[in-house]
């Protein structure tokens, strides 16, 4: 995909049905999603429950949508090995299948749903406009992130024909290092004796191919939309800052910033940028 960057005078946003004029001081958002309350700073207080009535990344709750996500990851990690990656990452970095304008990428967004989400089945734009009005209010000052927050989820197109149609499992979902033990920590672990990558020896210790502190950069990640985000703004030379790449490509990286695991392969520059992946997630 190549990002096109261009002025756009009459452009209307369209969200549900609705059409929002581009000249709002505020992002509205729609569908029946909850909005947080707001703090008396101007933030957002995080709700306690999920659209569900759950806990917030709650993968044991007894609901029809966990059963759907608990399937989801068990596709994922039975599918999603060392080689399967390297082949998807030769294949999309050619960023060959599209040519289009931000804006235009979101709204594509209003066909996805994420089945590894516990939390929300609403249509991925959504999320997509509130994770970047709630940082704009919590963080008025750093324009860079306001973007990162409404770029990162974009990837999400690779579920669309026009981006090859890929199955969610290679789209969506916690994403976790290949060519090394998979951590305890990820969701739905249990799945991992299915994957072939199980019985190679040289991906079954902590370290596996790679050397303590060698950089995220030179650790092959299970393959979706943060990766190929993350190539998307990298190969048509953005000028967002290395934290903001480093938040597009390891925000579903779970195990990482919210079990704190795999801090081994970690160097220098990925602790500095690791301050700005644990105040967006």
């Amino acid at each position: 995909m190549t990002i096109l960057i261009e002025q756009q005078p009459d452009l209307v946003f369209p969200i549900e049905g609705k059409t929002i004029p581009h000249e709002t001081n505020e992002l509205i958002l729609d569908g029946g999603f909850v909005m947080p309350k707001q703090t008396p700073n101007g933030g957002f207080e995080a709700p306690e429950i999920n659209a569900f009535g759950n806990d917030f990344r709650n993968y044991n709750a007894e609901t029809e949508r966990q059963k759907s996500v608990e399937e989801f990851y068990r596709l994922q990690h039975i599918n999603q090995t060392y080689d399967f990656v390297k082949r998807m990452r030769e294949e999309y970095k050619k960023l060959d299948k599209a040519e289009m304008s931000i804006w235009e990428c979101c709204v594509l967004l209003n066909e996805v749903v994420d089945d590894s989400d516990p939390d929300l089945d609403e249509p991925q734009i959504e999320h997509l406009l509130q994770t970047a009005e709630a940082i704009r209010k919590d963080y008025p000052n750093e324009d860079w992130l306001h973007l990162t927050a409404l770029i990162h989820d974009l990837g999400k197109v690779l579920c669309l024909p026009a981006f090859g149609g890929l199955p969610q499992w290679a789209v969506v979902g916690d994403t976790f290092p290949l060519g090394c033990a998979f951590d305890e920590s990820i969701v739905h672990h249990k799945y991992f004796k299915q994957n072939p990558d199980i019985k190679n020896p040289a991906y079954s210790t902590k370290n596996g191919v790679y050397e303590e502190g060698c950089g995220l950069e030179n650790v092959v990640m299970s393959w979706g939309h943060d990766d190929y985000m993350y190539l998307v703004a990298k190969e048509n030379g953005t000028t967002l800052p290395p934290a903001a790449l480093f938040v597009i490509r390891y925000h579903s990286f779970y195990p990482l910033h919210r079990e704190g695991k795999y801090t081994h392969l970690m160097n220098e520059e990925d602790r500095e940028c690791f301050k700005w992946l644990q105040i967006f997630k």
